[in-house]
């Protein structure tokens, strides 16, 4: 199993240091950056575990950061870092899609208590059950909804949409779909992945809603907004 992956998100660069060392320390893999906008970017790319999110960043603040990622259906488990204490702004940071909340000056202990808390609430949701905005997916009955609505799949369109599901706002290339739900050894219709594209397009957006599925030309599908 891989190291859980930790984005931190701090612009005080002697902090950003101890928390990185301290944090690889306890073998996570972590990455930082400085500035809100980058931050915001890496959380939606590179689809990190947990993010340790400092409130007052330049070019965007962490409420707002929490505020984009959930807006989009990121579930996340985000950990505000701020030297504001007073209750009103704790509420603030919740409202705005925070899991948790540390003011500083923090002890170390705790802030790597609250860590490991987030990142095992997380692993116990439950992993049979896919979600991506309006969209969910069961594993064990194979039932797909958008909305309240359900929508009848056949067995490799299911698979299709799972693995997509699986990996959302993370480009797949064709030859990784290929592989993963057809198979290595699949010798048939090079444009098999298109035709299934368009059959979950269909159905997924039967009843007008936004598209999910996007086509990156020359390389491959992402499910995002």
């Amino acid at each position: 199993m891989s190291n859980p992956k930790i984005l931190l998100v701090e612009d005080e660069a002697k902090l950003a240091q101890f928390i990185e060392l301290e944090l690889k320390y306890e073998g996570y893999d972590v990455t930082v950056v400085n500035d809100g906008l980058s931050g915001l970017s890496n959380a939606r790319e590179s689809d990190p575990d947990l993010i340790l999110l400092d409130w007052m960043l330049p070019g965007m603040s962490g409420v707002d950061i929490c505020k984009r990622l959930r807006q989009t259906g990121s579930k996340v488990p985000i950990i505000l870092i701020t030297a504001k204490d007073d209750i009103s702004d704790r509420v603030t940071g919740l409202d705005a899609g925070a899991d948790d909340y540390i003011v500083k000056p923090f002890n170390l202990e705790e802030l790597l208590a609250r860590v490991r808390a987030n990142l095992r609430r997380n692993q116990q949701e439950d992993p049979d059950c896919l979600e991506f905005l309006d969209l969910s997916l069961n594993c064990n009955t194979r039932q797909v909804f958008r909305g309240d609505r359900l929508i009848e799949l056949t067995a490799k369109e299911f698979d299709l949409l799972e693995y997509l599901m699986s990996h959302p706002k993370q480009v797949l290339t064709r030859d990784q779909i290929l592989e993963r739900v057809w198979g290595y050894d699949f010798m048939g219709d090079s444009n098999i992945i298109e035709v299934y594209v368009r059959y979950l397009r269909l159905k997924l957006e039967a009843e007008q809603e936004k598209r999910l599925i996007q086509t990156v030309r020359g390389v491959g599908y992402v499910l995002r907004d």
